[in-house]
């Protein structure tokens, strides 16, 4: 049985018991045990679990999407994919922010339902800034000590000292130098063996979080999550097909009905594997087999946009902010929420390929605008549905990138997807 087939069946199995057991015997002290002490703890532990593995395999992932580039070479490529990705992620964010603000989809939410957020999953938060000024957080995201941001879960930090560290991999010559960047290689390399393993947790992870809400709070929780799930898929859903059309039209010269025909491979296993890096196989042969694509150009933009061009990963954790803010009544004025949206876009480069990543840096950022960051509990239950969604907006929007790239490239320059280490030439 495929994964995303074995992920249906545990979302449906753990929302219909848990519908059954409030129907027949909801209140029941057999049922607050069982949720208490089988089903909460089943599900806290697969969050648990990805969040064990969320700082070492962001640090590796991102040292290597920049220590594997030939900064010399790279140039206009470079500049082109960073830009665009800059642009297309603030239209993202842009739009789930417009629209989470139209909808509202975090007002009105039960008094039981913020009963079970404050007894769900405890997540640290990094500690807010005393100065919420943006000169302030903009100084902020650089760290003095990176080992204490990544204990203090300031993802942000963690993000900027790994592409500086990066940096100087790639930049810094010699046989030592070498041998850290395979060790780090090896570090990513575990990191994903470890994240599949709980990845075939995860239908059951997810059935048993999906069981303890409903199972305690029973038919109106779903409609009142409709409103935030719908605004997400909303909002995915008019980046992809809209914003992509046009970029793809306009800025690819390409017809958008035959991009998305062709990309349909990589899309199918993105909303499969819910995950950028596995899907960068699969991305790479579509880009060149499919669309055609230059090998030098298709291979640099999707490599890097596999950790750093996330769109959809950007705009769900704008509008998950928002929504607990509403939830919980904490008003955020336009200066508050721009400086959600630059956070947001930063964030997206350093949680690629990483199922459950953006839940760190979500509570990193309701912490820092006084957020209760115990509100994740109302989202964890939908959360792995969401990141099917959004990695299929992230991987399709590399490939968009690869075409806007590869119109303005001349097909002389094939050696760049070479330059993946000192001996490239």
């Amino acid at each position: 049985m495929k994964a995303h087939h074995k992920m249906l069946i545990g979302i449906v199995t753990g929302t219909v018991a848990g519908l059954a057991a409030n129907a027949l015997a909801g209140g029941a002290p057999w049922l607050d045990w069982t949720v208490t002490n089988v089903a909460s703890p089943v599900g806290q532990i697969f969050i648990r679990l990805l969040l064990m593995l969320v700082v070492p395999l962001l640090f590796a992932a991102l040292v290597m999407g920049v220590a594997e580039l030939d900064l010399k070479q790279v140039g206009r490529l470079g500049v082109r994919t960073l830009g665009y990705t800059v642009v297309l992620s603030t239209i993202s964010v842009l739009i789930g922010l417009v629209l989470v603000n139209l909808i509202q989809p975090g007002v009105g939410l039960s008094e039981e339902a913020l009963a079970l957020a404050r007894s769900g999953t405890q997540i640290k938060a990094a500690p807010p800034p005393s100065d919420t000024s943006f000169g302030a957080v903009l100084m902020s995201m650089v760290p003095t000590n990176p080992l204490k941001a990544a204990a203090d879960g300031d993802m942000i930090g963690l993000i900027v000292f790994s592409l500086i560290f990066g940096l100087g991999v790639a930049l810094t010559p010699g046989e030592a130098v070498r041998h850290l960047r395979d060790t780090i290689q090896g570090l990513y390399d575990v990191m994903m063996k470890l994240i599949d393993g709980v990845l075939k947790l995860a239908p059951f992870g997810v059935a048993a979080l999906l069981f303890a809400m409903t199972a305690k709070l029973g038919l109106g929780i779903l409609g009142q999550l409709a409103a935030y799930v719908g605004t997400v898929l909303l909002a995915l859903a008019i980046h992809m097909f809209i914003v992509y059309s046009l970029s793809v039209r306009f800025l690819g010269g390409r017809n958008p009905i035959e991009f998305f025909r062709d990309s349909r491979l990589a899309i199918v296993t993105a909303f499969s594997t819910s995950s950028s890096s596995a899907t960068l196989p699969t991305a790479l042969k579509v880009a060149e087999e499919n669309l055609k694509l230059p090998p030098n150009v298709s291979r640099f933009v999707l490599t890097a946009g596999s950790a750093m061009n996330q769109n959809g990963t950007a705009l769900f954790e704008g509008v998950t902010v928002l929504f607990l803010a509403q939830v919980y009544g904490v008003p955020l004025d336009l200066q508050q929420q721009a400086l959600i949206m630059f956070i947001c876009i930063l964030a997206g480069i350093g949680t690629a390929g990483v199922p459950a990543g953006s839940i760190p840096v979500i509570a990193m950022i309701l912490g820092m605008f006084k957020i209760p960051v115990e509100g994740l509990g109302l989202v964890l239950g939908v959360d792995r549905f969401l990141d099917m969604c959004r990695t299929t907006l992230n991987v399709t929007g590399d490939l968009a990138a690869a075409v806007y790239v590869a119109r303005g490239e001349p097909p002389a320059r094939t050696d760049v997807e070479r330059a993946t280490g000192p001996t490239a030439s």
